[in-house]
């Protein structure tokens, strides 16, 4: 029984024989951007405060309505972005309510986003991957969203919904652990494929 749990760890592939394309490489080297409308410095409580807020390094980007950060220094640093979020990757993009976000070693080295429900999309070679949950952690050196709280992804053919889903952005893969799929078990929709429309005489 164990053995059949270990083996289930892997629900799906979506490479369908698609060339996948090189992960994208994160380059501490790379200067770090931030413009906003305004702002409020706190040197007191070491608190800053953006409005209308866009942080961007290299293709990563994040945006949102209002930013509070511990401070500047990207080498440590923890921020909470709030109201219309968008992070924005070299192939995609994640949108949510609400974003925790670490900066570590001058990179961006967590997001934990939140939603009702938070969304993320992946352009691919053979079409459009994409997904939603309550929470999505996404970890871009590892190129992996994870999906937790009615999660749900799909390429446009095929669903998959779970308690938890794990996607891998470069190798276009869907784990699901049994162990976090609470009382909800893993669901995989396989439409069938559409015959080509045949051309008019």
């Amino acid at each position: 029984m164990e053995a059949l749990r270990a083996s289930c760890l892997v629900v799906a592939s979506w490479i369908a024989g698609a060339a996948i394309a090189a992960p994208p490489q994160l380059d501490a080297s790379l200067p770090v951007q931030l413009e906003a409308n305004s702002s409020d410095v706190d040197y007191k409580n070491n608190k800053l405060l953006f409005r209308a807020v866009r942080i961007s390094q290299g293709a990563l980007s994040v945006e949102a309505d209002q930013a509070t950060a511990t401070g500047l220094d990207f080498n440590d640093s923890r921020w909470l972005f709030s109201g219309h979020v968008r992070i924005t990757t070299q192939d995609g993009f994640l949108t949510s309510d609400e974003a925790r976000i670490v900066f570590t070693a001058n990179l961006l080295s967590a997001a934990d986003i939140v939603g009702s429900p938070a969304r993320f999309q992946q352009q691919r070679a053979t079409g459009i991957a994409s997904g939603h949950a309550l929470h999505i952690d996404y970890r871009p050196a590892t190129t992996t969203v994870r999906l937790a709280g009615e999660a749900f992804l799909t390429d446009g053919k095929n669903d998959i919904t779970g308690d938890t889903l794990l996607y891998n952005l470069h190798d276009q893969q869907v784990l699901a652990n049994p162990d976090e799929q609470g009382t909800q078990r893993v669901r995989i929709t396989i439409n069938p494929k559409r015959p080509d429309p045949k051309p008019n005489p």
